[in-house]
């Protein structure tokens, strides 16, 4: 495959309760709520997306909130932490607005010479905050309640948890184009060739003792890794199909294309399209303010309406 994979373009991860959601990532983490819309495979249930500015690839983070559902097990066979990106000197601000706010965070051993800030999202989710010197270069959301000098910059990186790691490894640098960039015991980090690109770096973490996860509430449910356009992503797809893989059809989640694989060791990978973006249907200044519906979807507004739970963007504080 001639091109190559840049880095992440968006995580998906299932909570529970939607407006602990809002209230954790716009009101605590200083995200921009960039979209409102359902889960296209069950409309009766939200999708929300948060990110920077205006949706960066690299930056976003969307959520599945389904009320009631069960706690997730983490294991093999997932992803194990999501990290954002933050400056050097971001630490001391975010354990003290942890604190404020009566999140458990841990700050932990430093992690390939960067610092780490260890905590759980409402849902167990396991986030994690890693300085990095060279930032990625994102939109900053101008009403964020976050100190702008301290807000996050896109994804640092995912960590998966694999039973073992050489085939999903090999996937990462004969297929995407990545390297091994650094070892340390059973993290083997793995890096796009761009350097500057958001969400570039995965890391591989070989559990072979550890049990298998169960996705549900405080999982990951998928990672999407972006490709420029439908040509590429249509080129990425029939590369896959030849190596093996069980690749889904093009299918159109109105903000960007997608398909869908297994990857080796079990974790649900995604090649998503970078246009048209969530400019799409609203202006830049308007995003996430109404519930926004794919055309196919549009007669059935009155009654999905109906079946959501009301919810309330946090204000900036």
């Amino acid at each position: 495959m001639e091109n190559k994979i840049r880095g992440l373009h968006h995580v998906t991860a299932i909570a529970s309760d939607p407006q602990r959601n809002l209230d954790f990532y716009v009101g605590l983490l200083g995200l921009r709520f960039l979209k409102r819309t359902v889960n296209f495979d069950d409309p009766g249930t939200y999708h929300f997306y948060f990110g920077d500015n205006r949706g960066t690839p690299g930056t976003i983070l969307t959520f599945f909130p389904w009320p009631g559902a069960r706690r997730g097990i983490r294991g093999t066979g997932q992803i194990e932490a999501t990290a954002f990106a933050i400056s050097p000197d971001s630490i001391g601000y975010w354990l003290e607005r942890f604190k404020q706010h009566h999140v458990m965070a841990e700050r932990t051993s430093p992690r390939f010479g960067q610092e780490v800030i260890r905590f759980t999202d409402p849902d167990g989710l396991l986030l994690e905050l890693i300085t990095a010197s060279s930032l990625p270069q994102v939109e900053p959301w101008p009403d964020t309640p976050v100190a702008v000098q301290h807000a996050l910059h896109a994804f640092h990186s995912v960590s998966a948890a694999l039973e073992g790691y050489e085939k999903t490894a090999r996937l990462l640098t004969d297929s995407f184009g990545y390297r091994l960039i650094e070892q340390s015991g059973n993290r083997f980090r793995f890096g796009s060739l761009e350097n500057s690109a958001p969400g570039r770096i995965i890391d591989l973490l070989c559990l072979p003792d550890t049990g298998m996860g169960r996705v549900a509430s405080g999982s990951v449910h998928h990672i999407a890794f972006r490709a420029k356009d439908d040509a590429e992503q249509l080129q990425w797809r029939e590369y896959l199909v030849d190596l093996g893989y069980n690749v889904t059809p093009v299918i159109d989640r109105t903000y960007f294309h997608s398909i869908y694989f297994r990857e080796p060791g079990g974790v649900l990978f995604e090649i998503a399209t970078e246009p048209p973006g969530f400019t799409l249907d609203e202006k830049l200044e308007e995003l996430g303010t109404e519930l926004r519906l794919p055309p196919w979807m549009e007669s059935a507004r009155s009654q999905i309406e109906k079946i959501l739970p009301p919810i309330q963007v946090p204000s900036k504080s």
